[in-house]
Parts: structure tokens; sequence; C-alpha cells
């Protein structure tokens, strides 16, 4: 018998790529595979494929399809699991593989509606498909996640991923809701593991997200005389064609330049965008010649060597011994310098006179609205002005709380219109806005994450994920007015925005999974903040920071708000801009 006979696995993305490619080693190996994906062809077409191989081996095995199934798609999922489970198919692995690439460029130009579907294809579609998956489980089955290395620190570090911050914020959520369900599937028998496998050979890699950074980088460096607008509109027509013969190149730059010429001499629009495209084309190549380098034979991972790894996982003695980890196979020796601190320097207080700073506050308990009367008064008491934005899902008490002390508004502050409307309405009002602080507010008690519905999953990405990206974002908007567009006005430019929260949990008792929990959403936020900060920085050469602050500390003890408002001062100091460390852990004391 073959190793995986008479097993069912199922493979989310599993058209093309990596997810085909484990299909093909789970058939190779015995098993029944259920493949799904968007796209109905590439599916019939490895599906073919697979069937050749049960042919061959004679497993008795079988492939089934479901096209159409996007995996976040509430409702597509959870048709899906229902249909296997109506057909009494028990899944023994389920590899949680489909993902995008999602937007390439600087988060303050990502559209935040391309921010949000990238977490939820690769952070929620992780969790539904998971979630559901449990239906058809029994004790044994195993849930392996695949996610990146960028998102994964070692001591003091934190591996920022330029161009890519929705990836790297759902990424870094993925791998500690992998650690996360290894404690609450525990009773059930059901093991979680997540593998990182690094630069894998793909389509994706090269024709996507390669060139998709190179030409980021000419739109904020700029080419010729062209502006960051026309670079970005000339990137959009000229990147399909990397790849293509020497022939469609020529026709599809001509082609653009007719498109984009905007009066100007044709000729002379062709030979800039020829230019254009083999400065891409280079910078792409030089970017994965670095990465290779950070290797030790030089060799990206094929996708069947993924593959192996991945059937490896799901070996019954190997998975017993790693439950609950994340396997870092990307073999990239990439050194950063530490991003992760505890304690921030101590500063000379700041004199607030003359200047304000916004708070946009998710409170979620009474400490929560402590924590903000603590800040907005230590602003107030050193000569700043304040303005609270409370959250509309704040309980109504809480915002009676604060809006009995400070200048409030009870606001959406999940809509990036109206934090903009309210951010003009305090720039105008009060004045220079010095800092914006988001405060998420805790993570609401709960027993199990995996048992929650798929509206209270939504409502927990949309407190501790989206909603500080939307603020973040406007902050920036408000800093930099136009900035988005044209990253050229952001050099020299200043700003501060600071990110508190969720608090680890407090109290002598506190469980693994109550840690785990919350870790899930400061894993999304740790990532998030060093790649945002590595942009504003190096690639925009503007002196504003992000800045996210984690209280609580792993023995348990109360936070300090002190020592957040300790973190507020060093943000808004000099010192502040030439901080490799941009999250801070501020109770923890060594």
């Amino acid at each position: 018998m073959l190793k995986f006979q008479n097993k069912f696995a199922l493979v989310t993305g599993s058209g093309t790529g990596i997810g085909q490619a484990i299909a093909k080693k789970f058939v190779e190996n015995g098993a029944s595979v259920i493949i799904l994906g968007r796209r109905r062809e590439p599916l019939e077409e490895t599906s073919k494929m697979l069937e050749g191989i049960i042919s061959e081996v004679n497993s008795g095995a079988s492939v089934k399809i479901f096209s159409g199934v996007d995996v976040s798609d509430e409702e597509g999922m959870t048709n899906m699991f229902d249909s296997l489970k109506k057909d009494n198919i028990t899944i023994d692995y389920i590899v949680n593989n489909a993902g995008v690439s999602g937007p390439v460029t600087c988060f303050a130009n990502a559209p935040l509606e391309e921010f949000k579907s990238t977490v939820g294809i690769h952070l929620t579609g992780t969790f539904w498909g998971s979630v559901q998956a449990l239906k058809v489980m029994k004790e044994g089955s195993k849930i392996i996640t695949i996610s990146t290395f960028f998102t994964e620190e070692r001591p003091l570090e934190q591996r920022p991923y330029r161009f890519r911050s929705p990836y790297t914020a759902s990424q870094g959520a993925k791998n500690r809701l992998a650690e996360l369900m290894s404690w609450e599937l525990t009773e059930k028998g059901i093991i979680s593991i997540a593998t990182n496998p690094g630069p894998v050979h793909s389509d994706r890699i090269y024709k996507t997200v390669y060139p998709k950074a190179a030409a980021e980088f000419m739109r904020v460096s700029g080419f010729e005389e062209l502006s960051p607008i026309e670079v970005d509109a000339a990137n959009k027509e000229l990147l399909p064609l990397l790849g293509e013969d020497e022939n469609v190149i020529k026709s599809g730059i001509e082609n653009a330049a007719k498109k984009l010429a905007n009066g100007n001499d044709v000729q002379k629009v062709t030979q800039t965008f020829t230019k254009l495209l083999d400065k891409i084309q280079t910078i792409a190549e030089k970017v994965q010649s670095n990465t290779s380098h950070m290797i030790a034979n030089q060799e990206f991972l094929s996708q069947g060597q993924v593959a192996e790894s991945v059937l490896n996982l799901c070996d019954d003695n190997i998975a017993k011994i790693i439950n609950g980890k994340v396997i870092p196979g990307d073999r990239v020796f990439y050194p950063v310098k530490p991003h992760v601190g505890t304690t921030t320097p101590g500063v000379h207080q700041p004199d607030f006179s003359g200047k304000s700073v916004v708070f946009t506050i998710d409170a979620t308990d009474k400490t929560d609205a402590e924590r903000v009367e603590y800040l907005a008064g230590h602003v107030e008491k050193n000569g700043g002005k304040v303005a609270c934005f409370i959250s509309e899902s704040t309980p109504t008490n809480l915002q009676e709380y604060i809006s009995q002390k400070f200048h409030s508004h009870v606001v959406n502050i999940k809509d990036p219109e109206q934090v903009e409307r309210w951010l003009n309405t305090a720039n105008t009002n009060l004045g220079n806005i010095l800092g914006v602080i988001h405060v998420t507010g805790k993570l609401p008690e709960i027993s199990k994450i995996t048992e929650l519905s798929r509206a209270q999953w939504e409502e927990l990405i949309e407190k501790f994920i989206t909603t500080p990206a939307t603020v973040a974002q406007r902050a920036l908007e408000q800093f930099v007015p136009g900035g988005s567009k044209d990253p050229r006005m952001y050099e020299g430019k200043n700003g501060a925005i600071m990110i508190v929260g969720p608090d680890l949990p407090s109290g002598k008792k506190v469980t693994g999974t109550q840690r785990a929990q919350v870790e899930v959403f400061r894993g999304a936020l740790r990532p998030f903040t060093t790649t945002v900060n590595q942009e504003l920085s190096d690639v925009l050469k503007s002196n504003i920071r992000m800045f996210t602050v984690f209280p609580g500390s792993v023995a348990g003890t109360e936070s300090s708000n002190e020592r957040i408002a300790q973190a507020f001062n060093f943000l808004v100091s000099e010192n502040a801009v030439s901080s490799s460390e941009v999250t801070f852990c501020v109770d923890e004391l060594r």
C-alpha cells in the first residue's frame, strides 16, 4: 500500500502552481484529492493529470473538483464542506495554500479595498476553510498552512517586505493562527502546522511580484521626464509584456505609447517606454539575484520540493512532534536590524504647545477608556490640544466616559472617507496635527476563536487589522496631501502615527490559549508596521514614522500607561527618525 492510500487531502488554490504540485504529490502517494479554485479550466486540466497518475499507481483514489470557489467567499466554502459532509467524505489533510500577491506598492498608495481583499483571501480564507473543515475531520487529521518567511521574526527582529503591507499583515497573522489552532483543537486531536517555504520557482514571483516591485521603484524614484502618475499608467500597459517574444513586446510598447502619448511625440514616448521596460526587467532580475545570494546554494525551491515538504509534515510521527510549530523552511539568511524593542529610549519631555494630537478609539472595556484618558491628559498637560474620534462600535458607556473629558465625536472610523473628513476638521480647528494615536482596544473575551461565526471573526479582523490600516493611511494623507499619487512629496515630511494594542492578557491564571489568541492580531501588526516604516524611511525618504505599542507582558502583569506616553514622547522626537525599532512591547522589561 502507498503511504497515503485511502486518505483524503483537500488543497486550496490547487489548479496551478504550488497547490497543483502538492495535489500531484498526494496522488503519487495514493491519496484521493479535492481540488478547488476560482477558475474551472485549470482545475479540469489538473484533474486529468491527477487521474492519469492514479491510474499509473493503481491506488483506486479519486479526484473531486470544486470550481468557482474563492476561499474568501463564506457561502462557497461553507457549501463545499456541507457537500463533503453529505457525501460522508472525511478529510485527513487540509492544505491552506490559496493566495494572491495583493497590491505591490507603497502602503500609502495601496487601495484599501485591495488591502482588505488580500487579507480576506490569505487570512480569512485560511481561518474559515480550517473551521469549516472541522465538520469533516476526525482525530488525527491535520491542517497545514503555507505562509511566508518575511513575517517570521528572530529575537528582536522582524523582516520587512516593502510594497507588500497587506500580504505581510495577513501572512504574519496566519502563522500565529496556525499556532492558535494547535491549542484550541487539542481536544479534538487535530494537528495544526505552518510552513514558510521561502522563494519558490513560480510564474507569480517572476512575472508578478518582482516586476511589480521593480515598477514601484520606478514610480517612486521617477523615470526621465515621466511623472509618477505617468509611470504608473505606463507600467500597467508594459508589465504584461514581460516574457513575451520580441515582436509582441515591440508591438505592445508602440500601442501603449499611442494610448498614453497625450499629445506628445509618439515615437519619443515609444523610446521612453522601451527604456522603462528594460529598466524594470533589469531591477526585477537584480532583486531575484540578490535574494538567491542570501541562500547557501543560491537556489530557490522547486514547487515539487515544497510539495515534498508538505507531505513530510503530514506524516503521523513528524506531525505529532511539531504540532503548533511554524517551520521556517525558507533557508534564506536575511540580515535585518532589530525592529522589535521593549521600553522606548528616554527623551526630554516635548512641549506640545501649538500642536494637536488626534485619537481614534475602538475601546473594548473600561481600562481602554482610562488609557485614552491618561494619554490625552498627558498631551494636554504638556500644552497640546486633543481631539478624540470614538468608534461607533465602542460601548455607549465608554463613549460617554471619554466624551465627558475631552473634545470628542462618535464616528465610523472604519470608513476611510469619514476618517479623512474628521482629520481635516481637527487640523482646521485645532491646528497642526503632530500625531495620530489609534487605540485598538483589547481582544474581547473569547472561549475559542475556532468556534466563532464568520461575522464575529470579521469583526475582529476589522477591529485589529483593517481599521488600524485605514486610520494609518488616512493619517499619511493628512501629513502629505496628494502624496499617495506623487511619492516625491514625502521627502523630508514629518508626522507620527502610533497604534496601541491589543494587550496581552493580564492576571495570574493566563492560559496559553489566551496568549495565542491575542498573538494572531499582534502577529499581523508587527510585519505591517515594519514594512510601512521601511517604505517611509528607505523608499520615500520621509521623517514620518509609524510605531506599534503592545501593552502587557508574558508574565501577565498589568500594562503601564505611563510607558505608553513615554513611547509617544519618543515617537515625536528626532531620535525616532533614525530608530530601527518600530514595535515596542513596553511592559516587557528585559
